[in-house]
């Protein structure tokens, strides 16, 4: 079976990293999915910027691929059935989904220390542990759908599972990806928020064409947000299919937000959950611990 492990893993052992930044990038006016606070004024659109910018260290994701190819692309034996994967489903964890923290008194700042805890401290936001990092210290070039992005280490195996379950259950809606954002380095929330692409666990597809209806000028501005529609899905050109392989393995929608964010995926789930551990032959005997 292939899958995008093939790739990352070949890059892996030829000591490659994976380029920075797609070559298709979207215009500026597209380039990173602003958002805004549901109870603050609109942010102002950030400026395009490169994923390199900021001066962080990027490192290698050969590490992740040879650990992970195995598990991801291994051919099942005759006793497996054939939509086994080694993947774990998991839904957000509810206390990170803006809609809800942001209804709960002092929902946001436990949602920023989470993310603090779990990967790396954003300046100003969490209280930072005696040797926390920033979250730009953790981010790997990877790829998602033969597209290059960057992204926290922690989240990569996700994105894989992900396309996993894009290139097997999506194939009656053919869609091609054409540029991807990832990791950014500076904060695009209002109102003591922090954008979840500034601890590189969140992704944009194709902003050009998957707009945001309730963010800023010119996403708002998209004739897509202007047209009768019965559901999100109808305004992006990404299939719902998509977003459904999404969701099944931690990642959160933004399209469900009142922000409208079409383009923008979270990954809200366990990091620690993502890939199934082999069960020990020993489990389960007496004695064993």
């Amino acid at each position: 079976m292939r899958t995008l492990w093939t790739t990352v893993a070949s890059l892996a052992a030829a000591g490659m990293t994976v380029a920075a930044c797609a070559a298709s990038a979207p215009p500026p006016a597209s380039a990173t999915g602003p958002q805004s606070s549901a109870s603050a004024a609109p942010v102002e659109a950030p400026p395009l910027t490169s994923d390199a910018s900021g001066g962080a260290e990027v490192l290698d994701a050969a590490p992740e691929a040879a650990a992970l190819a195995p598990a991801l692309t291994a051919e099942p034996d005759a006793s497996t059935p054939a939509s086994s994967s080694a993947c774990n489903e998991q839904p957000p964890q509810d206390f990170l989904v803006r809609s809800h923290f942001l209804k709960e008194k002092g929902g946001n700042a436990r949602a920023i220390q989470y993310r603090t805890d779990t990967y790396g401290y954003f300046t100003g936001f969490g209280r930072p542990g005696p040797d926390a990092g920033p979250p730009s210290a953790s981010v790997v070039a990877t790829t998602f759908m033969g597209l290059p992005v960057r992204m926290h280490r922690k989240v990569v195996p996700a994105l894989a599972c992900v396309e996993q379950e894009i290139r097997a259950s999506c194939g009656d809606y053919p869609y091609t990806a054409h540029a991807l954002a990832g990791i950014r380095y500076k904060n695009t929330y209002r109102g003591g928020e922090v954008t979840n692409h500034a601890y590189g666990i969140a992704i944009d597809v194709d902003p050009a064409i998957n707009t945001c209806c309730g963010c800023v000028p010119p996403w708002n501005d998209a004739p897509a947000c202007h047209r009768a529609a019965k559901t999100e899905y109808d305004r992006m050109a990404m299939p719902e299919c998509w977003v459904h392989a999404f969701e099944r393995y931690g990642f959160y929608w933004l399209g469900h937000d009142v922000l409208r964010d079409t383009m923008h995926f979270e990954f809200l789930g366990d990091p620690d959950r993502i890939v199934k551990v082999p069960s020990s032959p020993d489990a389960g005997a007496p004695g064993a611990q």
